[in-house]
């Protein structure tokens, strides 16, 4: 397990508790009550970092290298029956955006997704997440397949952007996206959208236009990253604190002001420290949001998921 600056003293901790555990195996020194005090401090220590994670720190937890992926969840919530789907039917098929046919317990679905990858080779195949054209137009495919069938669709979001380069902007990167949110907002079939790591401007947008927009307490959304808010307002990246603060990126932001309807509370240590429990909590969140849109009528959806929105950034005076 890899840890962060400011999960250090967990760390330690674990430490002393293997050392403990080690100890207990020989048989020759009863080290119950020490290993018992020292998981206790493991969970305060926990509860005390994890309270009071700063924005920062939580864009940090966004991006562990443990941290589950799409395919993880995916793979998860259809235990093993995922069949997935291939290509644009133009282009190419993007590595970073995947999707295909899964299921939610009875429930059939279309998976879709931005994928990163844990090592080298596997971020450079992946485009570290990052969609080109092609994977924003592959979903926009895979969507209309699932409306078709009449199949709810499940987007998740895990992505630093949308991939910059010269080469998608001369394939059409912006039309792909702003494509994509148009047919969304039309889609006859729910959209359960889950943001579970990095919701990064246009290329979280591509994906994020829903019935139901769910967030994981320990991801972030925002139009730009802490980082790239620094470089353009300081000239470095070393405010990016400072520009996570200002950008308001949090989940429990984005709840209050309306831009996602519901945190799906990660346990006690992070997803990336108890992955088949988090499993488990978005499983129940994603089929309780498809059981509240499945049976509505499709013009409803529709009209509804315009009118959510219609009225986001809506200010009286």
């Amino acid at each position: 397990m890899d840890y962060l600056a400011f999960e250090k003293p967990i760390e330690e901790l674990v430490i002393k508790l293997k050392k403990a555990k080690e100890l207990a195996k020989d048989g020759s020194v009863d080290v119950s009550k020490t290993v018992a005090d020292i998981e206790n401090n493991i969970k305060d220590t926990r509860t005390e970092i994890y309270n009071n994670l700063s924005s920062w720190e939580k864009v940090q937890l966004s991006r562990h290298p443990q941290r589950p992926y799409t395919l993880d969840y995916i793979e998860a919530l259809s235990e093993g029956d995922f069949l997935e789907l291939h290509g644009d039917r133009g282009v190419k098929d993007d590595k970073a955006m995947i999707g295909g046919w899964g299921t939610i317990g009875k429930q059939s679905v279309m998976f879709i997704g931005q994928q990163k990858g844990r090592n080298t080779k596997e971020r450079q195949y992946r485009n570290f997440g990052m969609a080109n054209p092609e994977g924003y137009r592959k979903a926009l495919r895979l969507m209309k397949m699932a409306e078709k069938f009449g199949k709810p669709v499940v987007c998740l979001i895990d992505t630093p952007g949308a991939f910059p380069g010269l080469e998608a902007e001369q394939r059409g990167q912006g039309e792909a996206i702003a494509r994509n949110i148009l047919e969304m907002t039309k889609l006859e079939v729910p959209i359960i959208v889950v943001i579970i790591g990095e919701g990064a401007s246009g290329g979280a947008l591509g994906i994020g236009v829903g019935d139901k927009i769910l967030m994981l307490n320990n991801a972030w959304y925002s139009v730009i990253s802490p980082e790239n808010c620094s470089t353009i307002l300081w000239g470095s990246w070393e405010h990016k604190e400072t520009a996570a603060d200002a950008l308001k990126l949090t989940a429990k932001d984005m709840k209050k002001i309306g831009l996602v309807d519901e945190i799906i509370k990660e346990p006690l240590g992070g997803a990336h420290t108890f992955p088949e429990e988090t499993f488990k909590i978005v499983k129940k969140s994603i089929s309780k949001a498809i059981k509240e849109f499945i049976d509505t009528e499709k013009d409803t959806l529709v009209h509804d998921r315009m009118e959510k929105f219609s009225n986001m950034g809506v200010v009286n005076e």
